[in-house]
């Protein structure tokens, strides 16, 4: 049985051999690496790698990447965590933004990832780039717009 997983690996000496050694250390077989260099987003690098192993073997090889702290961001050509942006323009102060992060962070399978700001006496423009599951998009938009609408903010999102 084959299984191709995109891992996301800090672009950082040691992590493509790092993400290997669990994958080795239960048997599965390594098929193939791509080294995604030119699709790097931020100091991040995908990376594809095809293993080969029985269905024990290849789930015990996702659990010790999980286990290790290397993110599994698509598995057989099906994203498992996606990226989306939203920018918030408007008045906001340091407590309000502590509590957009929050709230985001307690939506099921989302996760806020990174985060850009940029505050003046009149108006505030804040990035925030999040992770979240497939199944988490919508409900992940629904709550930036409702956020924005709370606080008077413009809310610009991909979509």
């Amino acid at each position: 049985m084959r299984m191709s997983l995109v891992l996301e690996l800090q672009d950082v000496p040691g992590q493509l051999v790092a993400a290997l050694e669990p994958i080795a250390s239960v048997g599965a077989n390594i098929v193939t690496i791509i080294h995604e260099r030119d699709a790097k987003t931020g100091a991040f690098v995908p990376v594809q790698v095809t293993i080969e192993g029985d269905e024990k073997t290849l789930d015990l090889a996702i659990k010790k990447l999980t286990e290790k702290g290397i993110r599994i961001i698509e598995k057989d050509g099906i994203p498992l965590k996606e990226k989306v942006n939203a920018i918030l323009v408007g008045k906001i102060s340091e407590e309000e933004l502590k509590g957009i992060v929050d709230n985001i962070n307690t939506l099921e399978g989302v996760k806020v990832a990174d985060l850009s700001l940029k505050m003046s006496t009149t108006t505030s423009t804040i990035k925030i780039t999040m992770e979240a599951e497939h199944k988490s998009l919508k409900l992940l938009e629904d709550e930036i717009h409702k956020i924005g609408a709370k606080e008077g903010l413009l809310v610009i999102t991909e979509t």
